[in-house]
């Protein structure tokens, strides 16, 4: 399911939702339907310093109740195709579980080390001010969210042995670009640009994976639908469901 506004006349609701059953593809259901940008597009690349030193983290400890929500952490990725398991990686790093306000876990690496041999990309972001200002000029929005969205841009393969972490069930590395790196934020926006390009500033806002479609006027709406959900079709980004907002 999504959420459409409440405040939609019955003809603009009815062409809303008849838009969303023809576009069900465009959203990713479960981590299964995630196919990942293709890397002609974009894939993150660490650029790591060749006189770095290489540094193998040893293995915290962790409780009973940490270890299994690390256990379903990692399953879970792994069936998504985020990671792989490595045998002999020359950087390795740690796990950190972080409480989630709702009582479940957050299953976090510490990339701190690897991340300080890494050059900083400077690619902007979008200032605030700028997209608020835009979206207040509009008659209508929809707000979309990328499914998992850093997990959508694959890893260049020289690098993801690099993202090496370890277990107290196995090892792994990620073959899709995971948050925490140093740079993973400025990959994002660079994708977005380039899947979303000819209509940022026109009829979109974005700011890494939260999107604004805006329009000038209300009955164009479903047309900059249209056109947003043709550009990421072709590009393979997924939307996810439970955290869109249509016509607002």
């Amino acid at each position: 399911m999504v959420i459409i506004g409440k405040g939609l006349e019955e003809a603009e609701e009815a062409r809303l939702i008849q838009f969303l059953r023809n576009n069900q593809d465009v959203f990713a259901w479960s981590s299964s339907d995630l196919r990942g940008v293709s890397r002609e597009v974009i894939e993150h690349e660490l650029r790591v310093n060749p006189k770095a030193k290489l540094v193998k983290q040893g293995q915290r400890s962790m409780s009973e109740e940490r270890q299994k929500a690390a256990q379903a952490e990692v399953q879970k990725l792994l069936d998504a195709g985020v990671i792989r398991e490595v045998q002999y990686p020359e950087w390795l790093a740690n796990v950190v579980m972080v409480p989630k306000k709702n009582g479940k876990w957050r299953m976090c690496i510490d990339f701190t080390i690897l991340n300080k041999a890494c050059p900083k990309d400077e690619y902007p972001l979008p200032r605030i001010d700028t997209l608020v200002d835009a979206a207040a000029c509009s008659e209508m929005l929809s707000m979309l969210d990328c499914f998992s969205g850093y997990h959508q841009i694959f890893m260049n393969k020289a690098d993801e042995e690099k993202t090496s972490f370890t277990t107290p069930f196995g090892t792994y590395c990620y073959v899709r670009m995971p948050e925490g790196l140093r740079n993973a934020g400025c990959t994002f926006n660079r994708m977005i640009k380039k899947v979303l390009g000819d209509q940022l500033g026109r009829n979109i806002s974005a700011y890494v994976d939260d999107v604004v479609v805006r329009s000038k006027r209300k009955e164009d709406h479903i047309q900059d639908l249209c056109e947003t959900f043709a550009n990421l079709r072709r590009h393979g980004l997924k939307l996810n469901p439970e955290k869109c907002v249509f016509g607002v």
